[in-house]
């Protein structure tokens, strides 16, 4: 597995294809590069493909920390200078979605574009802020159920396939306490309003059932941004629905890159 290291943490990713424009993919909260699977796969057809793992997931270097979107964006800035990727169509799910979001607004020289795959909330009420400080707090202390049940009745619907949900549960419950916890902190302090302000890309927003943002408050918070919605899939539309979700990404590229 090839991996490039910035200052001193190792970052695990996967690269296939050729043609431009590149295309990176970024999963989510304690997940990894397996996530964004058939949609890299399609478009390895056509471009040159990196997959990423971002610190603390999959096999990059799990370090306590620091977490924050910000440091996130900037491991993915490094990456794609040290491979030479030129300016690239960056597509995240999740916290990957805010995270290519505060791409573009940092490092605007590499970005082409950017696809936000239902990407963690833009604004969220004290009390959900609270709720998810106590959810950390759980983590740390080593509490699995809690984690669980989050995953579950958040991310999938009712008629999610069971075999799915285990595999994403076998995944997500993987990642050690203390990037979990840090992980999502980063996610519910980032402040995505003010990164969407910043953003002078084309951006896409492919939302799931339910979504983490209204496509028309996506829409106040990034003019021109283009809105897309899966049908019958929960959070992990890449995953329940990848043939939709990388449908709306290729009518994208057509129309907007």
């Amino acid at each position: 597995m090839p991996t490039i290291v910035r200052d001193g943490t190792t970052l695990a990713y996967e690269e296939r294809g050729t043609g431009e424009p590149a295309l990176v993919f970024v999963h989510g909260w304690t997940c990894d590069r397996s996530f964004f699977a058939p949609q890299a796969e399609h478009f390895a057809r056509r471009h040159r493909v990196v997959s990423v793992d971002l610190r603390g997931h999959g096999e990059s270097d799990k370090p306590e920390g620091p977490y924050s979107i910000a440091t996130f964006a900037d491991d993915i800035a490094y990456l794609m200078e040290r491979l030479g990727l030129g300016r690239a169509v960056v597509v995240g799910h999740s916290m990957g979605g805010i995270t290519v979001l505060q791409l573009a607004a940092a490092h605007p020289d590499r970005v082409a574009a950017i696809v936000m795959v239902d990407p963690a909330p833009f604004s969220i009420p004290p009390e959900v802020r609270s709720d998810a400080e106590a959810l950390a707090t759980a983590i740390e202390a080593g509490h699995e159920d809690p984690r669980r049940g989050f995953i579950v009745d958040r991310f999938f619907l009712p008629a999610s396939d069971p075999a799915l949900v285990e595999r994403v549960l076998g995944v997500m419950m993987a990642a050690p306490p203390h990037v979990a916890a840090g992980a999502l902190r980063a996610a519910f302090q980032f402040d995505a309003p003010a990164a969407a302000a910043r953003c002078r890309v084309p951006a896409l927003h492919i939302a799931a059932t339910p979504p983490f943002n209204e496509p028309h408050h996506m829409s106040q918070w990034l003019p021109g941004v283009v809105n897309g919605w899966t049908v019958g899939a929960g959070h992990f539309n890449q995953l329940e629905a990848p043939e939709q979700v990388t449908s709306m990404i290729e009518g994208f590229l057509r129309h907007h890159v």
